[in-house]
């Protein structure tokens, strides 16, 4: 764990980024299963993340049992931050508050009838902990630490990484 970067540090990066690119994997924490990709919409006031599916797909079908142990893994598109958080997956429903609020011409291609399609369920996603990583220094500092590395026999400095308590 990095001495630099504290936990609250580390979780502000991963909350601005997932605004920024919010696409991750989403799957069950369970031998076996395949996280898919999903596109996350985080509430600001709770933390809670919210995700569309639908009602036919393996994952919501597993999580309509009630409540299950779940990991979102997360990598930012300028390769700054990396997350892998722990947490509880649930079926919200058809929340059509949460479906206005999110509702975008990307969602709707996957619900042919809209806001309305019989398949359409919000999942809610509780983070509880995880770990994240953070560089800032970008590419540039990334090659610079890596060419270092070689020439002096030591290791790169890659930026933070801590564990993080999100529930």
């Amino acid at each position: 764990m990095s001495k630099d970067l504290t936990p609250a540090e580390a979780a502000d990066a991963f909350w601005d980024a997932l605004e920024k690119s919010n696409t991750g994997l989403l799957g069950l924490d369970r031998p076996g299963y395949h996280q898919q990709p999903m596109t996350a919409f985080r509430d600001g006031e709770t933390g809670t993340i919210w995700f569309f599916s639908r009602d036919d797909t393996d994952l919501a079908r597993d999580v309509a049992t009630g409540g299950q142990s779940s990991m979102f893994c997360y990598a930012s598109k300028d390769q700054k931050i990396w997350a892998c958080i722990h947490g509880q997956l649930s079926i919200q429903g058809r929340d059509r508050a949460i479906i206005d609020k999110h509702w975008n011409p990307v969602l709707s291609a996957w619900y042919p009838e809209g806001k309305e399609d019989p398949h359409l369920v919000v999942l809610r996603f509780d983070g509880q902990d995880g770990r994240i990583w953070v560089n800032d220094g970008g590419l540039a500092k990334f090659a610079y630490e890596i060419a270092k590395a070689n020439m002096t026999h030591s290791t790169p400095d890659a930026g933070g990484v801590t564990d993080v308590n999100l529930g």
